[in-house]
């Protein structure tokens, strides 16, 4: 079997795709063309999934929406995606009317159940309003498109900039010759063969999930899509589906450890083979219990939207390099470069550059400069900081926008995050610069704590203390029942800081 389940509906594959071509002869009658835009504001559903095939067989960009967003923020994205055609699950139209240009054209999704359960949806706003097109009954009025596939462009992902506004990365057609090089480094990066079974837990708003999920169902799998990350849930599903194959983000892996014992035994997670990881530096003490729990099939790739996979890999060779995220593909260039473009050698941090020759050139749509401020000889740089060990492993540091520069001295937050996880009690934490007058910035600790547990700040520091230089630990030690986040457990660093540096009168 295979095709896409969520919730209790299950799409075999065959009408997966049969719906997306009626939707692809829909979208063309609609006027749309190649290199237009098509944005979906949907959380994970199947409808998602066939807008998406849909824009791919006419060379159109999908262009998916956090649906987080409110209506200045959405309609910034439509305007400046020039999306022709919205496509929204119904609990969500409010916000994206309130937001739609003059002249696009609507279409609506009913917000399925277990939807509806999760973000406890009222069933009066799960129904696509009377006067918008439902996109079942809709996409069932046209013909199946039986035009020759168009050069790919693949998906409009959304990334947020230095400015402020996010920027869309527009890539160029996908070269033909280049496709089969691609598709290896997806099953490099994701595992995943013909039978695999594997469930997309994270929003498909994200590039990863997004990607993931896309190519996952254009095999012969299985993918079963969980509206809303939940651990345990997770596990159950695992065991229900008998999955072989996870995405995660350390977010995850970090809530799944935190399943108490009993409960994450009583499932059967012994399908599993193959469980790959990115998107943020994982503490070292999450990945180790993560591989002793599961076995080495715990994998690692690091990369980014703009780029694509720059490394990946494996448990062994992350147990004899702990904390690396492995070393560059076949294809890949990585180099650590200083602020003048100067190369670093081994163990010295910079900014990591990086490209994958097979991989498609973009631009941010609308913002070129943007584009190459990014650009140093060839190389695109994810934001990230890191170093290369004399093996070739690569090792993050921070993103740039994140590293303090205290009194001097290069302070990195994510290692005091990685060691600050592990204190029994923190659930989860964001460690970030704050104005200082005598040291330029200071360190400031917010820890959301797990339910029940009895921490103070100088416990907190006294444990860091005990492991680290004392330049290292937080000034500030702060405790909140829930860090802002977004939806895939990532912390918003930018409204912890804000005020601390609008009270000082300076920028962050």
């Amino acid at each position: 079997m295979y095709g896409v389940i969520s919730g209790e509906r299950f799409t075999p594959q065959e009408l997966l795709f049969e719906r997306a071509a009626r939707a692809a002869s829909g979208l063309a009658a609609a006027g749309l063309e190649r290199g237009d835009a098509v944005a979906i504001v949907m959380r994970n559903d199947i409808p998602f999934l066939e807008a998406s095939y849909a824009c791919t067989a006419l060379g159109v960009y999908a262009v998916p929406v956090n649906w987080h967003w409110q209506v200045d923020e959405v309609r910034y994205l439509l305007e400046d995606s020039g999306a022709k055609v919205v496509v929204a699950h119904a609990d969500l139209m409010p916000v994206v009317r309130a937001a739609l240009p003059e002249g696009v054209l609507l279409l609506g999704v009913a917000t399925p159940p277990e939807v509806a359960a999760v973000y406890n949806i009222a069933p009066e706003r799960c129904d696509v309003p009377a006067d918008v097109p439902e996109w079942g009954a809709w996409l069932s009025g046209f013909p199946v498109w039986d035009q020759p596939p168009a050069r790919a462009v693949g998906t409009m992902v959304y990334t947020s900039g230095t400015t402020g506004r996010p920027k869309g990365v527009r890539r160029q057609p996908a070269d033909p010759s280049l496709i089969p090089e691609l598709m290896r480094l997806f099953g490099l990066m994701s595992g995943l063969h013909d039978g695999a079974r594997t469930v997309v837990p994270a929003p498909m708003y994200h590039s990863a999930p997004n990607g993931y999920a896309i190519q996952a169902a254009r095999m012969k799998a299985l993918v079963v899509l969980q509206p809303r990350f939940d651990a345990e849930e997770l596990l159950a599903l695992v065991e229900k589906h008998r999955i072989t194959h996870l995405q995660l983000v350390p977010t995850m892996m970090i809530r799944l450890l935190r399943v108490a014992r009993e409960a994450r035994e009583k499932y059967d997670v012994s399908s599993l083979e193959y469980v790959v990881h990115a998107a943020a530096p994982c503490p070292i003490d999450v990945k180790r219990k993560m591989i002793e729990w599961l076995g080495p099939i715990v994998y690692e790739y690091y990369g980014c939207t703009e780029s694509g996979m720059f490394t990946t890999c494996t448990s062994e060779e992350w147990l004899s390099h702990p904390g690396t995220v492995g070393r560059p593909v076949d294809g890949a260039v990585v180099k650590i470069l200083d602020e003048n473009g100067n190369e670093q050698p081994p163990g010295v941090p910079g900014d990591v550059y990086g490209r994958l020759e097979c991989m498609a050139d973009f631009t941010y749509h609308g913002q070129d400069d943007e584009r190459r401020a990014i650009e140093r000889d060839g190389l695109l740089t994810c934001g990230d900081m890191g170093y290369l060990d004399e093996d070739g492993y690569l090792y993050l540091c921070d993103r740039r926008k994140d590293m303090v520069i205290s009194g001097g001295v290069n302070i990195y937050p994510a290692e005091i995050e990685q060691v600050l996880i592990a204190l029994d009690g923190v659930r989860d934490c964001a460690v970030f610069g704050i104005p200082d007058e005598e040291f330029g910035e200071a360190l400031a600790a917010y820890i959301e704590p797990e339910p029940g547990a009895t921490l103070d700040a100088d416990a907190v520091r006294t444990f860091l203390r005990e492991r680290m230089a004392g330049y290292k630990v937080p000034r500030v030690v702060e405790f909140r029942d829930e860090l802002p986040r977004e939806d895939s457990g990532k912390i918003f660093k930018r409204l912890l800081r804000e005020p601390y540096w609008s009270q000082a009168g300076r920028s962050i």
